[in-house]
């Protein structure tokens, strides 16, 4: 098969978009339409609702749903994380059930892998899967599980073997989560935001056809979700272009829904764009340590950007995302660090005190970054464990020492009890 140029690609792309984009027309028809079409995901396989085109070509076919104001795929876990990961590992059967609902927004998604007490040592998770005939039994407990109040699925870590070492014990299921036996609560954050939720799982259900990739490999498969979670991918809000109509109502009206839960995420990266401006208000921009601490600050930032630039190339030519995410995930958490110091020297003391300056707009933005940029440490992976995996993956040097490689699981000591 020849390749297709850019070219022929954004013709293609752009004359179905001309004969067939319709903005009256209901979300999920058009939805339907796009899936169908096999312009939704254009690098995925034909016989899982793409082209067949190589990586490069989902950036044009995105840039030209852009140029027409076009509503694509949905936003959230489901897109970025469950689908590829699913069209990776899945069995021809749970493809075909799971992938079509979820490109077209019929199902949304949780990730139910972090624990109480496994969270950055994920594979020393306690969740237990027994089966029981046709399906699997889940009981334990997850945490920050953002979404999981109204998602229609979960992705699933839980021990299904405790008589083997602790990587090799973990299945990967799909978990139907309105059923009996899942119960969600909210968790009350520190900066006053409730975007993450506790998960009680008491003998829940799996049909056994929802595990994804082998029994025992689930391991394996979470590192393609936790990849694809650190790539440098930003929420940045769809744009549909200045036109009206239904198909772009419902959108925006997913979108806003979605982009709820995360308001507070670009405090949470620090602000550092806000910085200079900071300065100024306070008439801190000639004072030469903060000019220093503001200089090292964005140099920082923009080298780390030209990592992500790289990452970007690279899976633009196909690559699977690597250990390039590990970095970019380190650096975000350094950025967010020297951007709350940052405004700190600037502000002061009173930078903690939301509202104390009524004149001044952006008291409270900065009150909630110092609150905030903690977190940026911990999520998706804290910063020591990518230490880990870069120091092993990238400078090739030794694993990190433990005492339970190679161990029983169930031999393992243990802060919870076993099941």
């Amino acid at each position: 098969m020849v390749t297709p140029s850019v070219e022929t690609v954004r013709d293609e792309v752009r004359y179905w978009l001309d004969d067939t984009w319709d903005p009256d027309r209901s979300l999920s028809d058009w939805r339907e339409l796009l899936v169908a079409s096999g312009w939704a995901v254009p690098s995925w396989p034909p016989a899982w609702h793409g082209k067949g085109l190589p990586a490069w070509a989902d950036k044009v076919v995105a840039d030209e749903f852009r140029r027409a104001g076009a509503v694509g795929t949905p936003l959230g876990g489901g897109m970025s994380l469950a689908a590829p990961t699913i069209l990776e590992h899945g069995t021809d059967e749970l493809r075909g059930r799971i992938l079509r609902p979820t490109l077209t927004g019929e199902v949304t998604w949780t990730q139910l892998f972090s624990e109480p007490g496994a969270g950055s040592d994920l594979a020393g998770l306690s969740t237990t899967a027994v089966r029981d005939g046709d399906d699997w039994i889940i009981s334990g407990q997850k945490v920050w599980n953002t979404s999981a109040h109204h998602a229609d699925y979960g992705m699933l870590l839980a021990r299904t073997d405790w008589g083997v070492p602790k990587h090799e014990g973990i299945s990967y299921f799909v978990l139907p989560m309105n059923q009996p036996g899942v119960e969600v609560r909210p968790i009350v954050q520190m900066n006053r935001h409730q975007s993450f939720n506790e998960v009680f799982l008491t003998e829940a259900r799996v049909p056994a056809s929802n595990v994804v990739g082998g029994l025992g490999d689930g391991w394996r498969v979470a590192r393609t979700t936790l990849m694809h979670e650190r790539t440098f991918a930003t929420l940045r809000r769809p744009s549909f272009g200045v036109g009206s109509g239904r198909t772009i109502d419902e959108a925006a009206a997913e979108a806003a829904d979605h982009f709820a839960t995360y308001a507070w995420y670009p405090q949470r990266a620090g602000r550092a764009d806000l910085v200079v401006d900071r300065a100024r208000h306070f008439d801190r921009a000639r004072d030469p340590i903060v000019r220093q601490e503001i200089a090292r600050l964005v140099s920082f930032q923009r080298a780390s950007e030209w990592t992500a630039e790289r990452a970007k190339a690279a899976r633009a030519l196909g690559r699977a995302p690597g250990p390039e995410g590990s970095l970019g995930k380190l650096a975000a958490s350094e950025v967010a660090r020297r951007s709350a110091r940052v405004h700190s020297s600037i502000a002061g003391a009173s930078a903690l005190l939301n509202g104390a300056d009524p004149h001044d707009d952006l008291a409270a933005v900065i009150a909630e970054v110092l609150v905030s940029t903690p977190a940026q440490s911990i999520a998706g992976g804290t910063d020591e464990i990518q230490r880990n995996i870069i120091g092993e993956n990238i400078l090739g040097l030794p694993r990190e020492p433990t005492s339970d490689r190679g161990v029983p699981f169930s031999d393992v000591a243990r802060s919870l009890p076993e099941r």
